[in-house]
């Protein structure tokens, strides 16, 4: 499981925000997203790339997995989870009273 951001959305937005605004003063992405980065004290370039290409996957503009398309994955994994370990319970029960109802039972 990922761990929670060390950054608060508002910065995350904000960096992101900030690319698109000075990606034509330098050569390359790369260059403006080392120097947004630099300027907002982000750990890493690479931090704030990916925060760029989840954004623009959630915008339609990029190919790729959304944001919510992933919660609603994980959550629907823990589901089918939760799911199959009742559905075992389930099987063991019933084979535990399948088994009580063959054996011989004497009355006293």
């Amino acid at each position: 499981m990922a761990r929670p951001s060390p950054y608060p959305l508002e910065l995350r937005r904000r960096a992101v925000r900030m690319v698109a605004e000075v990606r034509p003063e330098y050569d390359t992405e790369w260059a403006a997203m080392k120097a947004v980065a630099f300027k907002l004290g982000i750990g890493t370039t690479e931090t704030l790339r990916k925060r760029v290409r989840q954004d623009r996957i959630d915008a339609g503009t990029r190919p790729g997995t959304t944001t919510e398309e992933s919660a609603e994955l994980k959550r629907l994994k823990k589901e089918n989870a939760e799911l199959k370990r009742a559905n075992e319970i389930l099987k063991a029960a019933a084979s535990f009273f399948a088994a009580e109802l063959d054996r011989p039972h004497t009355r006293s």
